[in-house]
């Protein structure tokens, strides 16, 4: 990203994807029971069973948080950490740590890049970080959404990561492990634009109005905002994607299926279901990444030199 006041000596690409992985898992420990309560805030309402059934046993993301805690146990909010985490390594190591990279591209080695360049750089690496991630991404929704209701005899859907793994490839072949890649990959491209883009722009606006320095308050300030503007502009396609990546076979015929039917069953509104648990895992998720990701790249690069 940019940087403003005692320049520190330049990162390079495997220092910044390393960094990027690292802060990704770190926010995600931190956040992860957020995101556990908005998938299921966003899948309550697939079918006239489970809308009756959950309509009970959510309300809101606190709420939810306390329900699951209640009737599943505490470690129901982590469910899913395990393939968050692969998700991590293999996903913000790519689309965050290769997005200067992208811009120097895009730029031919020039410093100066205007928001057309910026956004292309974003599109690029989510884009990229989604084939690379997206089995992860899949086993994550999963293990999220299934329920464990211990007086209901209800039975887990998968026993561990690598059994879910293994399950979803034998039994909707491979391909069930890339499912919902197309929203996804529209998903990442509109969430690194808003994320990567915001953060980078309001960062150096900060820095050359001499607002504040190079540090924390700084990386606060800008994560904060990217936070926000990514929620408003990525909950639509978010909740199509968990809505599809969770279906059973069968019950969506494409992404564009799930989000007509979305549409008509449930009407607009169900485009920012789970809006409060997104932006608040969003908007903490970025704070905690883009100021971890600052002091492990500053980090690594003293103990280098």
């Amino acid at each position: 990203m940019v940087g403003g006041g005692v320049p520190d000596l330049a990162p390079s690409a495997a220092v910044k994807i390393f960094s990027a992985g690292t802060a990704g898992c770190v926010a995600d420990l931190v956040t992860f029971p957020l995101d556990t309560a908005k998938v299921r805030l966003q899948i309550q309402g697939e079918s006239k069973a489970s809308l009756d059934v959950q309509r009970a046993r959510y309300r809101g993301v606190f709420g939810t948080i306390v329900t699951m805690v209640k009737t599943e146990g505490p470690s129901s909010l982590y469910s899913g950490l395990v393939a968050g985490l692969h998700r991590q390594m293999s996903f913000a190591s790519v689309r965050i740590g290769l997005y200067d990279t992208m811009k120097q591209f895009y730029t031919r080695g020039s410093e100066s890049a205007g928001i057309g360049t910026r956004l292309l750089a974003g599109c690029t690496t989510g884009a990229m970080a989604v084939s690379f991630a997206q089995p992860t991404d899949v086993v994550k929704v999963r293990f999220q959404a299934q329920v464990r209701l211990p007086e209901s005899g209800s039975v887990k859907r998968y026993s561990s990561t690598f059994d879910a793994y293994k399950t979803i490839a034998r039994n909707e072949g491979v391909k069930g492990l890339w499912k919902g890649c197309l929203p996804n990959i529209a998903r990442n491209a509109i969430v690194n634009c808003s994320e990567l883009v915001t953060y980078d722009i309001i960062k150096e606006l900060i820095l050359k109005s001499n607002l504040m320095t190079d540090n924390m308050p700084c990386h606060f300030t800008a994560a904060f905002a990217a936070g926000f503007c990514t929620t408003i502009v990525a909950s639509p396609v978010d909740v199509v994607k968990t809505r599809f990546m969770n279906s059973v076979p069968g019950q969506y015929s494409g992404a564009m299926n799930c989000a007509i039917t979305m549409l008509v069953k449930e009407g607009p509104t169900a485009f920012y279901k789970g809006f409060v648990p997104s932006f608040l895992r969003l908007g903490s998720w970025n704070i905690v990444m883009f100021m971890s990701y600052e002091q492990i790249k500053r980090a690594v690069v003293r103990l280098q030199h």
